[in-house]
């Protein structure tokens, strides 16, 4: 498995470049800026990057993803219940000062059960909503790994005070569909350290009550 991790935009998302080490395609996920860094990180690897796939459509996460999408052509894939929400990026980046450019039209919608994949590379998806209407979990069972956006976080959850967030589907989310997955299973977050499904079951405190 090829695997890079970059903090990238304003806000300091973790950007993922993971795919197959055999055939050198790659996926980009949550390019939340700095796209040109992210495309030299993907050549300096020798790889082809053969999707962006965003795990909700809050601006942060966004910001990349018209610049890398230019350059590498690569189809977008978002969660199929975040169209309004990547439809307002300008908006909401607005609301916090930030100059956000539009988001490109997605290829791909996705889907609870859907599988994206980058040679013999996949993630299965997960739909987790709470943080956002179509928040998405991206897991592959082979290597032990979930990118979970801003779901989940060591020791935390995700904000549930923006508009269209709930704390109570945030949880529902967390419970019957991470905390369902091996305990050994690597979490890798939108913000922050790597972590495992069994830590936070143990530790986390916003959720030790819902376990």
């Amino acid at each position: 498995m090829l695997f890079q991790m970059m903090q990238v935009g304003p806000l300091g998302v973790n950007c993922y470049i993971v795919g197959d080490e055999t055939t050198r395609e790659v996926l980009v996920i949550d390019p939340g800026g700095h796209a040109r860094q992210i495309h030299a990180l993907v050549e300096t690897l020798r790889a082809r990057v053969v999707g962006i796939v965003l795990t909700h459509a809050h601006f942060d996460h966004v910001m990349g993803v018209e610049a890398l999408k230019r350059a590498t052509l690569a189809p977008l894939y978002v969660g199929a219940n975040e169209k309004r929400l990547l439809e307002n990026v300008e908006r909401q980046g607005e609301a916090f000062g930030i100059a956000v450019p539009p988001a490109p039209e997605p290829e791909h919608w996705l889907m609870e059960g859907d599988v994206v994949r980058a040679g013999n590379f996949a993630l299965q998806v997960l739909d987790v909503p709470g943080h956002s209407p179509g928040s998405i979990a991206l897991y592959n069972a082979e290597n032990g790994i979930v990118f979970v956006g801003d779901v989940l976080m060591r020791g935390t959850i995700g904000r549930t005070d923006f508009p269209d967030c709930s704390f109570e589907e945030l949880l529902k989310s967390i419970r019957t569909k991470l905390y369902t997955l091996p305990d050994a299973t690597q979490v890798y977050s939108g913000h922050g350290p790597m972590t495992t499904i069994g830590e936070e079951k143990l530790l986390n405190p916003f959720t030790k009550n819902y376990v």
